[in-house]
């Protein structure tokens, strides 16, 4: 079946104006997606790596992309469809609290 990273944004103030009934029916949500295998997270502060050329590592502290709202977790979920796949996200925290949550296919390599 078909993979999709998920990344969800969203902050503590969209968090906090939105109903409790309905954060917890997306709490409940995102249960049973980890009950059924999806791979989900919270998330934590980046790092930005770099070797170009193969001539040395860099790292440097912080994001490379920037949002209006920070990135509160990630998800691989499998779905038949994008389709599929955004009806299963539309119903988590950051969908429902204000915030947003991008899909991604994820393209396998061997």
């Amino acid at each position: 079946m078909p993979k999709y990273v998920t990344i969800g944004y969203g902050d503590q103030e969209g968090y906090d104006r939105t109903s409790p009934s309905v954060r917890d029916q997306a709490h409940a949500h995102d249960a049973r997606l980890q009950e059924a295998g999806t791979v989900m997270g919270i998330a934590g502060s980046p790092a930005q790596v770099r070797n170009h050329d193969g001539a040395g590592v860099t790292v440097r502290e912080g994001s490379f992309m920037s949002s209006a709202l920070p990135v509160a977790g990630f998800a691989i979920i499998e779905a038949a469809s994008m389709d599929e796949a955004v009806q299963l996200v539309s119903k988590t925290p950051c969908a429902v609290a204000h915030g947003v949550v991008e899909v991604w296919p994820l393209q396998e390599t061997p």
